[in-house]
């Protein structure tokens, strides 16, 4: 369904493991806003909820909505450091459109009016 690298599993660990949630989930979602009309949800969670697919990759607990499954099937996650600082990327197979700011997209079957960044 999605594919989280090693890179961004440690990073993910690390973090769990700095806020003491190293027991919780990785919730993993699409929320309604954003320039482009769609936005990502990421964050930690203490239990699922009865209709959430569970997958486990490289160790990191991962929890999908059922609405968000079909937006974000195929999607890499990956973790990319540089000099200038690192963060998460979001490589999105079913996204037709991102807007410039980066932090919003739009499918297919979500081609409303976007709003402004």
């Amino acid at each position: 369904m999605i594919t989280i690298t090693e890179q961004a599993a440690l990073q993910i660990k690390d973090m769990m493991k700095a806020e003491e949630k190293e027991n919780s989930y990785i919730r993993i979602g699409v929320n309604g806003g954003g320039c482009s009309g769609l936005s990502y949800g990421l964050g930690f969670e203490e239990g699922k909820n009865e209709d959430d697919t569970e997958l486990e990759l490289h160790g990191v607990k991962v929890l999908i909505d059922k609405e968000s499954e079909p937006i974000i099937k195929g999607v890499v996650i990956d973790f990319k450091q540089s000099m200038l600082g690192g963060g998460f990327t979001i490589d999105n197979p079913n996204a037709i459109a991102t807007c410039g700011c980066g932090s919003s997209f739009r499918t297919a079957s979500n081609t409303g009016t976007p709003e402004e960044c």
